[in-house]
């Protein structure tokens, strides 16, 4: 869709929020509404694991990766095509697992 499957210019968080998963299933999701600097397309992001939309706050760049089937939404996620990997240059998986904190500016 975007001609890569990973984005490493920056991209703002505006707002977290969460949607709600297709029928049959009853979870809501935990996506991240973020802006592309680059051109200022606001789009939905995934952000995996439980408890890792704590570590991302408003205004944070955050790099964002394709979330599967060639850009379109994966399983019962309407509208979603992209999941979060970093948050300010730190894993966002590194700092679910206390590897490492996120840097103070």
């Amino acid at each position: 869709m975007y001609g890569t499957d990973l984005f490493t210019t920056n991209i703002s968080l505006l707002i977290d929020r969460g949607i709600e998963a297709k029928q049959p299933n009853s979870a809501i999701r935990k996506c991240a509404r973020v802006q592309l600097i680059k051109n200022g397309k606001k789009i939905a992001a995934f952000v995996p694991n439980d408890g890792c939309l704590n570590y991302i706050e408003e205004n944070d760049e955050v790099l964002i990766a394709g979330f599967g089937r060639k850009g379109h939404a994966v399983g019962d996620i309407p509208g979603v095509r992209f999941k979060v990997v970093k948050v300010s240059g730190v894993s966002l998986l590194a700092l679910f697992k206390e590897k490492k904190e996120k840097p103070r500016s």
